[in-house]
Protein backbone atom coordinates (compact mmCIF):
# COMPACT_ATOMS: atom_id res chain seq x y z
CA UNK A 1 0.00 0.00 0.00
CA UNK A 2 2.97 2.45 0.75
CA UNK A 3 5.29 3.63 -2.40
CA UNK A 4 8.98 3.76 -2.13
CA UNK A 5 10.75 6.82 0.39
CA UNK A 6 12.82 9.28 -1.23
CA UNK A 7 16.60 9.50 -1.28
CA UNK A 8 17.68 11.09 2.16
CA UNK A 9 21.10 11.80 2.99
CA UNK A 10 21.75 11.01 6.66
CA UNK A 11 24.61 14.19 7.16
CA UNK A 12 21.94 16.48 5.38
CA UNK A 13 18.42 17.91 6.52
CA UNK A 14 15.99 16.57 3.43
CA UNK A 15 14.46 20.54 3.71
CA UNK A 16 15.33 23.54 5.38
CA UNK A 17 14.02 27.18 5.07
CA UNK A 18 12.99 30.73 6.79
CA UNK A 19 9.82 32.83 7.17
CA UNK A 20 8.26 34.62 9.53
CA UNK A 21 5.61 33.77 12.17
CA UNK A 22 4.25 36.44 13.64
CA UNK A 23 5.30 35.57 17.79
CA UNK A 24 3.05 36.25 20.90
CA UNK A 25 3.25 39.94 21.09
CA UNK A 26 1.83 40.61 18.14
CA UNK A 27 5.36 40.48 15.68
CA UNK A 28 6.81 38.87 13.22
CA UNK A 29 9.69 36.62 14.16
CA UNK A 30 12.27 35.39 11.95
CA UNK A 31 12.48 31.79 12.39
CA UNK A 32 14.84 29.02 11.26
CA UNK A 33 12.85 25.50 9.82
CA UNK A 34 14.40 22.82 9.36
CA UNK A 35 13.45 19.23 8.40
CA UNK A 36 15.71 16.72 9.35
CA UNK A 37 16.91 14.05 8.44
CA UNK A 38 16.19 10.80 11.37
CA UNK A 39 14.51 7.38 11.68
CA UNK A 40 11.15 6.49 10.52
CA UNK A 41 8.53 7.54 13.55
CA UNK A 42 7.61 3.80 14.99
CA UNK A 43 3.64 4.78 15.81
CA UNK A 44 2.82 5.04 11.86
CA UNK A 45 -0.32 7.48 11.65
CA UNK A 46 -3.27 6.60 9.50
CA UNK A 47 -2.92 9.88 6.95
CA UNK A 48 0.95 10.53 7.76
CA UNK A 49 3.59 10.97 4.72
CA UNK A 50 6.34 12.07 6.53
CA UNK A 51 7.67 8.39 6.67
CA UNK A 52 8.59 9.51 2.91
CA UNK A 53 11.64 11.44 4.01
CA UNK A 54 13.06 9.14 6.88
CA UNK A 55 15.73 6.15 7.50
CA UNK A 56 15.14 2.57 8.14
CA UNK A 57 18.01 2.86 10.85
CA UNK A 58 19.10 5.18 13.38
CA UNK A 59 21.09 7.64 12.72
CA UNK A 60 25.18 7.65 13.90
CA UNK A 61 25.96 9.84 16.52
CA UNK A 62 27.12 13.25 15.21
CA UNK A 63 24.47 13.70 12.59
CA UNK A 64 21.88 15.58 14.09
CA UNK A 65 24.35 18.30 14.83
CA UNK A 66 25.57 18.11 11.83
CA UNK A 67 22.85 18.65 9.52
CA UNK A 68 21.99 21.35 11.58
CA UNK A 69 25.33 23.01 11.13
CA UNK A 70 25.29 22.60 7.87
CA UNK A 71 21.81 23.84 6.66
CA UNK A 72 21.83 26.93 9.91
CA UNK A 73 25.30 27.88 7.50
CA UNK A 74 23.16 28.54 4.35
CA UNK A 75 20.17 30.43 6.39
CA UNK A 76 19.66 33.92 7.40
CA UNK A 77 20.03 34.40 10.95
CA UNK A 78 17.05 34.13 12.82
CA UNK A 79 15.08 34.69 16.18
CA UNK A 80 13.43 31.86 16.36
CA UNK A 81 14.28 28.14 15.26
CA UNK A 82 11.99 24.98 14.40
CA UNK A 83 13.86 21.33 14.30
CA UNK A 84 10.84 19.16 12.72
CA UNK A 85 12.27 15.44 12.46
CA UNK A 86 9.02 13.61 10.76
CA UNK A 87 8.09 11.82 14.32
CA UNK A 88 9.43 12.69 18.23
CA UNK A 89 12.56 14.80 19.05
CA UNK A 90 12.37 12.84 22.30
CA UNK A 91 12.66 9.33 20.20
CA UNK A 92 16.09 7.77 21.69
CA UNK A 93 16.47 6.15 17.53
CA UNK A 94 15.03 9.22 16.62
CA UNK A 95 17.76 12.14 18.36
CA UNK A 96 20.31 10.21 19.92
CA UNK A 97 20.57 11.78 23.44
CA UNK A 98 24.17 11.68 23.33
CA UNK A 99 23.58 14.34 20.82
CA UNK A 100 21.68 16.59 22.74
CA UNK A 101 24.60 18.64 24.41
CA UNK A 102 25.85 19.17 20.68
CA UNK A 103 22.79 19.88 19.56
CA UNK A 104 22.03 22.85 22.12
CA UNK A 105 25.13 24.56 21.77
CA UNK A 106 24.74 25.19 18.09
CA UNK A 107 20.89 26.69 19.33
CA UNK A 108 22.45 28.99 21.32
CA UNK A 109 22.19 32.14 19.32
CA UNK A 110 18.03 31.55 19.37
CA UNK A 111 15.64 32.75 21.35
CA UNK A 112 12.95 30.32 21.55
CA UNK A 113 13.47 26.52 19.59
CA UNK A 114 10.25 24.11 18.93
CA UNK A 115 10.63 20.40 18.20
CA UNK A 116 7.67 18.07 18.07
CA UNK A 117 7.01 14.99 19.86
CA UNK A 118 4.48 12.29 20.71
CA UNK A 119 3.36 12.50 23.97
CA UNK A 120 4.45 8.98 24.84
CA UNK A 121 8.42 10.59 24.84
CA UNK A 122 7.11 13.76 27.00
CA UNK A 123 9.13 12.90 29.99
CA UNK A 124 12.76 13.25 31.80
CA UNK A 125 14.55 13.11 28.45
CA UNK A 126 12.88 16.64 27.30
CA UNK A 127 14.04 17.73 30.69
CA UNK A 128 17.48 17.26 30.26
CA UNK A 129 17.45 18.70 26.71
CA UNK A 130 15.62 21.43 27.93
CA UNK A 131 18.49 21.96 30.61
CA UNK A 132 21.35 22.35 28.12
CA UNK A 133 19.34 24.93 26.51
CA UNK A 134 19.35 28.75 26.96
CA UNK A 135 16.32 29.43 24.30
CA UNK A 136 12.68 29.25 25.72
CA UNK A 137 11.63 25.46 24.79
CA UNK A 138 8.00 25.14 22.68
CA UNK A 139 7.01 21.53 22.11
CA UNK A 140 4.74 20.66 19.07
CA UNK A 141 2.16 18.05 19.34
CA UNK A 142 0.09 16.31 17.32
CA UNK A 143 -3.46 15.65 18.81
CA UNK A 144 -5.00 15.55 15.44
CA UNK A 145 -8.40 15.14 16.50
CA UNK A 146 -10.42 15.57 19.54
CA UNK A 147 -12.96 12.92 18.84
CA UNK A 148 -12.07 10.01 20.74
CA UNK A 149 -13.03 7.32 18.09
CA UNK A 150 -11.74 8.91 14.97
CA UNK A 151 -8.41 9.26 16.90
CA UNK A 152 -8.30 5.65 17.73
CA UNK A 153 -8.82 4.59 14.62
CA UNK A 154 -5.67 7.17 13.16
CA UNK A 155 -3.62 4.50 14.91
CA UNK A 156 -2.29 7.68 16.61
CA UNK A 157 -2.08 5.61 19.78
CA UNK A 158 -3.10 8.03 22.05
CA UNK A 159 -5.99 8.98 24.25
CA UNK A 160 -7.51 12.46 25.18
CA UNK A 161 -5.98 12.05 28.66
CA UNK A 162 -2.90 11.22 27.60
CA UNK A 163 -2.36 14.28 25.95
CA UNK A 164 -4.17 15.61 28.76
CA UNK A 165 -1.26 14.68 30.57
CA UNK A 166 1.34 15.51 28.31
CA UNK A 167 0.54 19.11 28.27
CA UNK A 168 0.71 19.47 31.91
CA UNK A 169 3.79 18.28 32.14
CA UNK A 170 4.93 20.48 29.40
CA UNK A 171 3.01 23.27 31.92
CA UNK A 172 4.51 22.49 35.06
CA UNK A 173 8.16 22.71 33.48
CA UNK A 174 7.76 25.82 31.34
CA UNK A 175 7.70 24.61 28.18
CA UNK A 176 5.37 26.07 25.65
CA UNK A 177 2.86 23.91 23.57
CA UNK A 178 1.83 24.41 20.01
CA UNK A 179 -0.88 21.90 18.98
CA UNK A 180 -1.14 20.38 15.30
CA UNK A 181 -4.97 19.43 14.85
CA UNK A 182 -6.51 17.73 11.72
CA UNK A 183 -9.03 19.58 9.52
CA UNK A 184 -11.26 16.19 8.27
CA UNK A 185 -9.56 13.58 9.16
CA UNK A 186 -10.89 9.90 7.30
CA UNK A 187 -14.06 9.06 8.22
CA UNK A 188 -15.46 12.71 8.97
CA UNK A 189 -18.01 14.22 6.82
CA UNK A 190 -16.78 18.27 5.59
CA UNK A 191 -19.75 19.24 8.47
CA UNK A 192 -18.34 17.05 10.60
CA UNK A 193 -14.72 17.57 9.60
CA UNK A 194 -15.11 21.56 10.88
CA UNK A 195 -17.32 21.07 14.01
CA UNK A 196 -14.56 18.19 15.20
CA UNK A 197 -11.63 21.15 14.08
CA UNK A 198 -13.60 23.18 16.14
CA UNK A 199 -13.40 20.88 19.44
CA UNK A 200 -10.30 20.31 19.01
CA UNK A 201 -9.60 24.04 19.33
CA UNK A 202 -11.23 23.99 22.15
CA UNK A 203 -9.16 20.62 23.97
CA UNK A 204 -6.31 21.91 22.54
CA UNK A 205 -6.40 25.80 24.46
CA UNK A 206 -8.40 24.07 27.38
CA UNK A 207 -5.01 22.34 27.83
CA UNK A 208 -2.91 25.40 28.04
CA UNK A 209 -1.59 25.39 23.86
CA UNK A 210 -0.07 29.09 23.04
CA UNK A 211 -0.73 27.85 19.80
CA UNK A 212 -2.65 25.97 17.24
CA UNK A 213 -1.95 24.68 13.90
CA UNK A 214 -4.81 23.55 11.54
CA UNK A 215 -3.87 21.08 8.94
CA UNK A 216 -6.05 20.19 6.00
CA UNK A 217 -5.59 16.15 5.68
CA UNK A 218 -4.40 15.56 2.07
CA UNK A 219 -4.10 12.15 0.50
CA UNK A 220 -0.58 11.07 -1.02
CA UNK A 221 0.48 8.77 1.17
CA UNK A 222 -1.40 5.44 -0.12
CA UNK A 223 -3.79 4.71 2.58
CA UNK A 224 -5.63 8.18 2.04
CA UNK A 225 -6.01 6.82 -1.36
CA UNK A 226 -7.75 3.50 -0.52
CA UNK A 227 -9.54 5.24 1.96
CA UNK A 228 -11.27 7.60 -0.68
CA UNK A 229 -11.89 5.10 -3.12
CA UNK A 230 -13.83 3.30 -0.30
CA UNK A 231 -15.86 6.91 0.69
CA UNK A 232 -13.78 7.21 4.24
CA UNK A 233 -11.98 10.05 2.99
CA UNK A 234 -12.34 13.59 0.91
CA UNK A 235 -9.89 16.08 0.76
CA UNK A 236 -11.73 19.45 3.03
CA UNK A 237 -12.65 22.63 1.13
CA UNK A 238 -10.40 25.93 1.62
CA UNK A 239 -13.72 27.74 3.19
CA UNK A 240 -13.62 25.19 5.65
CA UNK A 241 -10.39 26.00 6.56
CA UNK A 242 -11.34 29.47 6.70
CA UNK A 243 -14.45 28.96 8.98
CA UNK A 244 -11.85 26.96 11.06
CA UNK A 245 -9.20 29.48 11.84
CA UNK A 246 -11.80 32.12 12.39
CA UNK A 247 -13.54 30.01 15.04
CA UNK A 248 -10.03 29.68 16.61
CA UNK A 249 -8.74 32.86 16.39
CA UNK A 250 -12.70 34.22 17.79
CA UNK A 251 -11.83 32.19 21.42
CA UNK A 252 -9.20 35.01 21.79
CA UNK A 253 -6.74 32.41 23.74
CA UNK A 254 -3.75 32.09 21.50
CA UNK A 255 -2.04 32.17 17.93
CA UNK A 256 -4.09 30.17 15.39
CA UNK A 257 -2.43 29.14 12.26
CA UNK A 258 -3.35 27.52 8.61
CA UNK A 259 -1.21 25.11 7.64
CA UNK A 260 -0.94 25.95 3.69
CA UNK A 261 1.74 23.10 2.69
CA UNK A 262 0.86 22.07 -0.84
CA UNK A 263 -3.08 24.07 -0.32
CA UNK A 264 -3.16 23.84 -3.87
CA UNK A 265 -4.16 20.27 -3.51
CA UNK A 266 -7.34 21.51 -1.94
CA UNK A 267 -8.49 23.86 -4.80
CA UNK A 268 -11.69 23.54 -6.85
CA UNK A 269 -13.56 27.03 -6.70
CA UNK A 270 -12.82 30.30 -8.84
CA UNK A 271 -12.64 31.76 -5.08
CA UNK A 272 -9.63 29.70 -3.72
CA UNK A 273 -7.06 31.77 -4.87
CA UNK A 274 -8.57 34.89 -2.93
CA UNK A 275 -9.74 32.24 -0.39
CA UNK A 276 -5.75 31.19 -0.13
CA UNK A 277 -4.84 34.61 0.07
CA UNK A 278 -6.77 35.55 2.43
CA UNK A 279 -5.92 32.89 4.90
CA UNK A 280 -1.66 34.32 4.61
CA UNK A 281 -3.67 37.37 5.81
CA UNK A 282 -4.63 35.97 8.43
CA UNK A 283 -1.41 33.80 9.50
CA UNK A 284 0.48 37.03 9.15
CA UNK A 285 -1.80 38.99 11.20
CA UNK A 286 -4.15 37.04 12.94
CA UNK A 287 -6.72 39.24 12.17
CA UNK A 288 -10.13 38.48 10.49
CA UNK A 289 -10.15 40.35 6.91
CA UNK A 290 -13.15 40.89 5.46
CA UNK A 291 -15.04 37.37 3.37
CA UNK A 292 -14.83 36.10 0.30
CA UNK A 293 -18.22 36.64 -1.40
CA UNK A 294 -18.94 33.63 -4.94
CA UNK A 295 -21.89 33.12 -5.80
CA UNK A 296 -20.85 29.52 -6.82
CA UNK A 297 -20.05 28.79 -3.34
CA UNK A 298 -23.34 30.02 -1.67
CA UNK A 299 -24.99 27.91 -4.16
CA UNK A 300 -23.34 24.59 -3.35
CA UNK A 301 -24.35 25.16 0.46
Amino acid sequence: MRGKKSFVQTLKPYASLWEEEIGVNGSPVSTDTLFLTNKECPFRCLMCDLWQNTLDERVPLGAIPTQIRSALAQLPPAKQIKLYNAGSFFDPQAIPPEDYPAIAELLTPFERVIVECHPAFVGERLRTFQSLLTAKLEVAIGLETAHPEVLERLNKRITLAQFQESAQFLATHGVDLRVFILLRPPFLSEEEGLYWAQRSLDFAFECGASVCCVIPVRGGNGVMEVLKEQGDYAPPQIKTLETALEYGLSLGKGRVFADLWDIERFTGCGCDTARIARLEAINTTQRIPAPIECCVCVKEE
